[in-house]
């Protein structure tokens, strides 16, 4: 399974955003901040934090105090929530969808295979926090150093 760069980007943009919020989350961060740190396009950018906003992941503000902020905390946000929010299903292969309608499916030697591959990939995903990257990721590399309130 490939994940879609829009995937990678709204990964790596939403622990952008945890790291450069305050204690309370209530700290706003420019998009463009977020792009020039991620060395995304702002307006590539924009597009992802749409469908952000819309799955209610992020709050954007607008005016000259504006940005964004998550709506839960770091670690309410799994890593699935976001893959599954920017492409929908996580599946290896299309029969691994319960709306397949392959001709097969009834008789299908590989799809059990298929289908446990996509539930190993999705309890992963499930598994790990937005939280979790921000604890992991290396202070001074491409973002700012984790919060206090990031780091108990």
């Amino acid at each position: 399974m490939k994940l879609s760069t829009r995937c990678r980007y709204a990964v790596r943009s939403l622990v952008d955003l945890a790291l450069n919020s305050n204690e309370s989350g209530g700290d706003l961060v420019l998009l463009k901040d977020i792009a020039k740190r991620q060395k995304i396009s702002v307006k590539y950018l924009e597009s992802i934090f749409s469908t952000l906003r819309k799955a209610e992941i992020i709050k954007g503000v607008r005016g000259a105090k504006g940005g964004y902020r998550l709506l839960k905390d770091a670690k309410a946000i799994t890593i699935y929530d976001i893959i599954f929010t920017m492409q929908g299903f996580i599946a290896p292969v299309g029969c691994a969808d319960e709306t397949c309608s392959c001709d097969m499916v009834e008789d299908c030697v590989t799809r059990n295979l298929w289908n446990e591959l996509t539930e190993s990939i999705s309890k992963t995903l499930k598994k790990y926090t937005l939280a979790d990257l921000v604890h992991r990721h290396p202070p001074g590399k491409g973002m700012k150093t984790v919060s206090p309130a990031l780091s108990d």
